[in-house]
């Protein structure tokens, strides 16, 4: 029996690039294609390492050098932030810099607080354990994430009670969690 060959494509990246689409002023535009040229990159090539050399520069949080508060860049902080799950991505977001979520992110974070979600997981008004925002918490929010995105932008007559299910059921999902395991 003969084997088909696959024609598989040149030697791509390992992962995706998105497309964005920006407006460059022409003067910017020209100078940004005669870098690229100096680079030997193309305009998009050279568009992406710009953005990638800005980010290794820009400060997301100024430390005051004391006892380890040390000064980060969003690259440092790249990994603590990026998660290729959108849930995940938006809870570390507002976990760890909630003043960099947008208007409708703090809507969405403002309800899966409102729902105690995060109750098992929350040492004091800052501070999570991340184990169980892992195991437990995380789980819980993609699990009511089709649900969330429905209502989120919902007039208070229909988001208020919605919330109070979710209250009662993270209520009883922590007592089921909390009770002991009884195997006689």
């Amino acid at each position: 029996m003969e084997e088909k060959k696959v024609r598989q494509g040149g030697g791509g990246k390992l992962s995706r690039s998105e497309t964005v689409t920006v407006r460059l002023d022409p003067r910017l535009r020209y100078m940004a294609e005669l870098a690229a040229r100096k680079h030997r990159r193309t305009l998009s090539s050279f568009i992406e390492w710009a953005v990638e050399e800005s980010i290794n520069r820009t400060i997301i949080y100024e430390g005051s050098g004391q006892k380890g508060d040390e000064s980060r860049t969003f690259a440092e902080e790249a990994d603590r932030l990026w998660d290729v799950d959108e849930v995940e991505r938006l809870a570390r977001l507002a976990i760890l810099r909630p003043e960099l979520l947008t208007y409708d992110e703090q809507k969405v974070w403002k309800i899966i607080k409102d729902c105690f979600i995060l109750t098992p997981a929350q040492k004091n008004a800052r501070e999570y354990d991340w184990d169980v925002l892992v195991i437990q918490v995380f789980p819980r929010i993609r699990e009511l994430w089709p649900h969330l995105m429905m209502v989120w932008d919902e007039p208070p007559s229909v988001l208020a009670p919605w919330i109070e299910r979710e209250q009662q059921e993270s209520i009883s999902l922590q007592e089921r969690h909390n009770r002991p395991n009884k195997q006689e």
